[in-house]
């Protein structure tokens, strides 16, 4: 039960981290101060963390999955 909770409340915060990212990013290109590929740069984990969704079907090894492929993308970079 707790688990379930935990899980829903993870979700809920990305899908709201989501919306907002989306929002001010939308909000900082119609000002005409930031540029479009930076914009579109912080959507990568939640594209990950959804290809990994889609292919787990589980929400917490989507999770470590998208931490994990970030943490090497970062080390890469």
């Amino acid at each position: 039960m707790i688990d379930s909770i935990a899980l829903g409340l993870g979700l809920g915060v990305i899908v709201i981290g989501f919306v907002l990212a989306l929002a001010f990013g939308v909000r900082r290109l119609t000002w005409g101060k930031s540029d479009l590929k930076r914009t579109l740069a912080m959507g990568v984990p939640f594209v990950i963390f959804g290809i990994a969704y889609v292919i787990t079907g589980a929400i917490d090894q989507a999770g470590m999955i998208t931490f994990l492929t970030m943490m090497a993308l970062m080390a890469l970079g």
